[in-house]
């Protein structure tokens, strides 16, 4: 954990309150996450939970539980955990990198930069669509028949839209999975090597992987399908690109400080960031960013769980398009939930309190329990 005389001084800027207060409030907070922690180890059944929390540039561990039944290994906050979908805000952040260096704009159509598509429906999406989940209604995954690239390709020129693009919000993997693609494309290689080589180190997240090496298998977490059976991901088309990447507490609450402007960035990828939280589409009380979704601050926890809920992942939901689109916001709470069988993680920071968490499970659990973890230690610290 993090030493409290450094989250003292957070809690202070905080609060206001004395410094022998903020000490209790310090103490109060770790109460907090302990109880709130083993209730949801509990009800859930989870075997290992690792919290990382960001206070006004101050960084807390919390580790729970175990990495893996079979060997009792402890978690840690360098435990590596399957994020599922939240490995698409990475994806977003690549496109978003590679326009802000000249390689390709998001508002250019598919067929630019995939040409052997021209003629097709999906030929005609915007890249803003791909990464909106408004390209005109995909199924949730790749079908399972689809096993190759050539295969992906004939899937892509023969798929007809159901909504006009921009009309509906329908999430997906294969719109994001193709915009990872694209993405990489435009800057010349595999995507891969994009995320591990490039995007990774600059964003100083040394312990993520899309490919875990054999030196950092023992920091893997062994994840636990409803059934408890062991598991762990058995990737398929546009995996990578979609949701899977495998990170630890440690590195993830960086990334979230990095969107806090907490952390020293080259200016290209500062600017990429906060033009992964522009606004595009609204649905409730959700607006649609780049693959992130935010919520004006405060919010109440009854809209984080509609925007969060099955629902607005199973099923198509009309939007309404922002025009222009709003320009990266302060006071929002910003979130994306991610999920593999054997893994459950979510992601929620408010930039204008300085506030960011990180939970990470070995097991996936719902979203509804994730989110009001979330919330009742973010509103603690609030």
């Amino acid at each position: 954990m993090y030493p409290l005389t450094k989250l003292c001084a957070a809690l202070l800027l905080l609060t206001g309150s004395q410094c022998a207060l903020a000490d209790k409030s310090a103490a109060a907070l770790d109460a907090l996450v302990q109880s709130a922690a083993a209730e949801a180890m509990q009800q859930h059944d989870i075997p290992g939970l690792a919290i990382a929390l960001s206070v006004n540039g101050q960084p807390r561990y919390y580790n729970y539980g175990v990495a893996s039944r079979q060997t009792g290994q402890l978690v840690s906050s360098d435990t590596l955990f399957e994020i599922g979908s939240i490995s698409k805000t990475f994806t977003v952040t690549l496109a978003a990198y590679a326009q802000a260096t000249g390689q390709l704009s998001l508002s250019d159509k598919v067929g630019k930069y995939l040409p052997e598509l021209q003629g097709s429906p999906f030929a005609e999406v915007t890249l803003i669509n791909l990464a909106t989940h408004t390209a005109g209604g995909f199924p949730l995954q790749v079908p399972d028949a689809v096993q190759t690239t050539p295969q992906l390709m004939d899937y892509l020129k023969a798929w007809q839209p159901q909504y006009p693009a921009g009309s509906h919000r329908t999430y997906a993997n294969p719109s994001i999975g193709m915009l990872g693609v694209i993405a990489a494309r435009s800057l010349h290689m595999p995507y891969v090597e994009a995320l591990e080589q490039q995007l990774f180190p600059a964003l100083a997240m040394p312990n993520s992987y899309l490919q875990v090496p054999a030196s950092k298998q023992a920091l893997y977490a062994q994840g636990y399908s409803k059934e408890n059976a062991p598991v762990r991901l058995n990737p398929g088309v546009l995996a990578a690109e979609a949701y899977g990447v495998k990170t630890s507490a440690r590195d993830l609450l960086h990334f979230v400080e990095a969107h806090l402007q907490q952390t020293e960035l080259e200016p290209p990828l500062k600017r990429t960031l906060r033009e992964t939280r522009a606004g595009y589409f609204t649905v409730g009380a959700m607006t649609q960013d780049l693959i992130w979704e935010q919520y004006r601050y405060p919010v109440a926890l009854e809209a984080l769980l509609q925007g969060n809920s099955s629902q607005m992942i199973y099923q198509s939901h009309a939007v309404s398009q922002l025009q222009p689109p709003l320009p990266a916001q302060d006071e929002v709470w910003v979130n994306k939930t991610g999920s593999t069988n054997g893994f459950g993680a979510y992601v929620a920071f408010v930039p204008a309190k300085q506030l960011g968490i990180v939970l990470l499970a070995n097991r996936n659990y719902p979203n509804e329990a994730r989110v009001r973890l979330a919330y009742r230690i973010l509103s603690a610290l609030e």
